[in-house]
């Protein structure tokens, strides 16, 4: 039985996966699996893939983030009940570098205007 039965579902995954190395097609792979089996039960339910975000401490493997969403966007289009919202953009300054004051002095964790951000660019897909 299940217990929620939403109508959209918002998913952010894959950055800590890419660090420790796993590859963009693996990401890809577990998402579709995700995607199928929330499909399995609610077959109407939309699913929202946020962009997997790019960060000044993992700044070294910004091109396998960028490879991993290119692969999750081109799954969008398979099916029309999965969205992507691209983050990417709107986390880069003119330098084409994230911008640090969207970020703890961590330089991996996100400040709240990143959430703010973020819930302008989903909030579109919700309503």
């Amino acid at each position: 039985m299940i217990r929620h039965k939403p109508l959209t579902i918002v998913f952010y995954a894959g950055y800590n996966d890419l660090a420790e190395g796993t590859s963009p097609e693996v990401v890809l792979a577990d998402y579709t699996s995700f995607v199928r089996r929330v499909h399995k039960a609610l077959p109407e339910t939309r699913i929202l893939f946020i962009g997997i975000k790019p960060s000044l401490e993992r700044w070294a493997i910004v091109g396998k983030v960028r490879d991993a969403n290119a692969v999750i966007r081109g799954y969008r289009e398979t099916d029309d009940r999965v969205g992507y919202v691209d983050v990417d953009g709107p986390m880069l300054g003119w330098d084409e570098k994230p911008r640090a004051d969207l970020f703890v002095s961590d330089g991996l964790h996100m400040t709240p205007k990143v959430y703010a951000r973020w819930t302008t660019l989903v909030r579109p897909f919700l309503e």
